[in-house]
């Protein structure tokens, strides 16, 4: 049986119930050939909603370091126009982004009407990194929860289509991954001490993620929890959901003005 993507909304998440390995039983031949028609349909559903250009989706990516969030973005990436995406990455916040309230920075990213838009991080860093780093007081990050529900219940009601999805990998597929980078020429710039400082902080990482899941877990936006472990089937179930959600729009291409051809001549 398929392991569950989701908990119910109002529901405790435990991280620890979800197998990070899960893949279906499927191999990864079959997994990629499935997520290349997968693709196929995005780029036909993309384009729709770019014509429709009444609602825009946006797929937020959240996960430990080493999770696959670039690697997802390229598969994605891959089978939409660049016409319709857009790719925001939410470092450390800047200065200015400081002078304003943590969703000021988030909500000038979410993407016009038409659009899809990849996070990479997002508005869920301002209670997970800050929580288990301690740049903020608990009170501070804690009181955070219900604007971020408020924030996306307000863009869901505006047209807004939410996929959030928490990449979930092992401690021990991520020293794997942590060490294939250490030996990569290609990839030894995306490590740095803090990376291998937040290693040690894994369980604070996991209980930060289970409440800010609990917490908001929406019926208008929904956490999904991709087992990451195998980066195929991770790419499989992330392409698979978008699509679900496109679908479900059904958006059209607008209607045709007939008195265009006579106008022609």
């Amino acid at each position: 049986m398929t392991q569950p993507l989701q908990v119910p909304s109002g529901t405790r998440c435990r991280l620890s119930d979800f197998d990070p390995d899960e893949h279906e039983g499927l191999d990864r031949q079959t997994a990629e050939a499935e997520t290349r028609r997968h693709c196929e349909a995005l780029d036909e559903l993309a384009y729709r909603l770019f014509a429709e250009s009444r609602r825009s989706v946006v797929l937020v990516l959240q996960g430990i370091d080493t999770s696959g969030k670039d690697g997802t973005i390229r598969m994605v990436a891959s089978g939409v126009s660049p016409q319709c995406l857009d790719v925001a990455s939410f470092k450390a916040p800047s200065a200015l982004e400081l002078a304003h309230d943590f969703l000021w920075r988030v909500h000038a990213r979410i993407p016009a009407h038409g659009r899809i838009g990849i996070f990479n991080r997002s508005h869920y860093e301002d209670v997970i990194v800050v929580r288990v780093r301690k740049l903020v007081p608990e009170q501070v990050w804690r009181a955070r929860y219900a604007p971020i529900n408020a924030f996306e219940k307000l863009l869901s009601d505006a047209g807004v289509t939410f996929v959030k999805c928490f990449l979930h990998i092992s401690r021990e597929e991520q020293r794997k991954r942590l060490a294939d980078r250490l030996q990569d020429p290609t990839k030894q710039w995306k490590l740095g001490p803090a990376d291998l400082d937040d290693r040690l902080l894994w369980d604070d990482f996991q209980a930060a993620y289970e409440d800010a899941i609990s917490a908001c877990n929406m019926p208008e936006a929904p956490w999904h929890i991709v087992p990451a472990n195998r980066k195929w089937y991770r790419n499989l179930v992330v392409a698979r959901l978008l699509r679900q959600a496109l679908e479900r729009l059904d958006p059209r291409f607008p209607p045709f003005d007939p008195t265009l051809i006579k106008r022609l001549d």
